[in-house]
């Protein structure tokens, strides 16, 4: 063994680990924004408060705003997508090294970011309408409601947090594709398996 030829193989034990380390981190934060997804779901799908008004009974729910219900729906697709990718990776990292084509790391990488978009799109939408439901609007007449439905707006803030952390997770993950995808096009593609290879 030349000289020369040291550096190469701690280089390669190196990349190993770094890929070991990034397939174990993809995993849980797949299968942590699942769950963030799904706690979303079920705290903003399940809150209602019923109000007398007026001897009138009034019930709030979270088909009342709009930008709850986007968030809702955002949150069921991005926990089955965050799910089946999940699984995907736990299968890549129990056979090991799995060829990795540039069109699956495109593919990949494409609905990552998608569904990053689309969760910071939600929370951002539902985190205006919570403002005004807390604080209302004065100079439009717009009244709060969050001082008459308290126990349904905690538990909006209470979905609003976990989506928050979801989309965060997300925003990881696409970071995290966006490496496995450009990684392909890096001086050494084609050299060996580590270039190649990667579980996700």
């Amino acid at each position: 063994m030349s000289f020369g030829d040291v550096p190469v193989y701690s280089l390669g034990g190196r990349m190993k680990a770094l890929e070991r380390r990034v397939k174990i981190g993809e995993v849980v934060l797949r299968l942590a924004m699942c769950g963030l997804c799904v706690i979303t779901c079920a705290l903003i799908g399940t809150d209602t408060q019923v109000r007398m008004i007026f001897s009138l009974e009034k019930k709030a729910k979270y088909t009342d705003m709009k930008a709850l219900v986007f968030l809702v729906i955002t949150n069921g697709i991005a926990s089955g997508y965050s799910l089946i990718q999940g699984v995907r990776c736990l299968v890549a990292m129990t056979r090991g090294s799995v060829l990795f084509n540039k069109t699956l790391a495109w593919a990949i990488f494409s609905c990552d970011q998608v569904m990053a978009y689309l969760l910071l799109a939600a929370v951002a939408a539902a985190m205006q309408s919570a403002v005004l439901g807390e604080f209302g609007q004065p100079e439009m007449q717009w009244m709060k409601i969050c001082n008459l439905y308290r126990k349904f707006c905690n538990q909006v803030g209470e979905g609003l947090v976990s989506s928050f952390l979801a989309s965060l997770s997300m925003v990881t993950i696409s970071f995290l594709s966006a490496f496995n995808l450009f990684r392909l096009y890096g001086p050494n593609k084609g050299r060996g398996n580590t270039s190649y290879t990667v579980g996700m």
